[in-house]
C-alpha cells in the first residue's frame, strides 16, 4: 500500500528536505562506489554530515559527480513516496535489517524516491524531489578509513 507524504505529519518536518537529501546521496554512494549506506550520519536544518566506509579518500572530482549527481536527481522532480512491509515478506538483501531496534514492530516503513533509492526509515520526507532545493557539498574529511561528506541546502 503506498502512501503520499501529504497524508501523514511528522515532527521534525523542518528537517525534511534535509533528510530527504540525505536519502539521495546514500543512494548516490551506493551507486558510485558500491560502499554500504552511511555509517553514521547527523542531520540537521542548515548543515548534514553523513560518514561512509571506503577504501579511499574521494579525490575532488570524485566529490563533484557525487553532488552533480544529487543534483540531478533532485532536480528530476521524483515522488517521494512510502509503504509498508512486514519484516518477514522482504527479500532476502534488499535492507540491512541488522540496524532495527531488537525491540522494533515487525511492520516496516519503506521510503521510495521514485525509482531511485529505497530504504528503511521513519522520518520526515518531502513529497517530491524538487522540494529539496540545491545540495552542495560544503567539505570532506577521510580518516581511519571513513569518508565524512558535509552538506548543505541551497534554499
Amino acid at each position: 500500500m503506498e502512501i503520499n507524504q501529504a497524508s501523514e505529519k511528522f515532527r521534525g518536518d523542518e528537517i525534511a528536505p534535509m533528510h530527504t537529501a540525505e536519502h539521495i546521496l546514500n543512494g548516490t554512494m551506493v551507486k558510485m562506489f558500491g560502499c554500504r549506506r552511511a555509517q553514521s550520519s547527523h542531520i540537521e536544518r542548515k548543515k548534514s554530515k553523513c560518514d561512509y566506509d571506503l577504501p579511499q579518500q574521494l579525490t575532488p572530482e570524485e566529490v563533484q559527480a557525487v553532488e552533480n549527481k544529487v543534483n540531478e536527481v533532485i532536480s528530476a522532480d521524483m515522488p517521494v513516496t512510502f509503504e509498508f512491509a512486514e519484516v518477514g515478506t522482504l527479500e532476502e538483501g534488499r535492507f540491512d535489517l541488522s540496524r532495527l531496534p531488537d525491540d522494533a514492530t515487525r511492520t516496516v516503513r519503506i521510503v521510495l524516491i521514485g525509482d531511485y533509492d529505497e530504504c528503511l526509515c521513519v522520518g520526515a520526507h518531502v513529497e517530491h524531489t524538487a522540494q529539496v532545493g540545491h545540495f552542495r557539498i560544503s567539505s570532506t574529511r577521510y580518516e581511519d578509513g571513513l569518508q565524512r561528506i558535509v552538506f548543505r541546502l541551497d534554499r
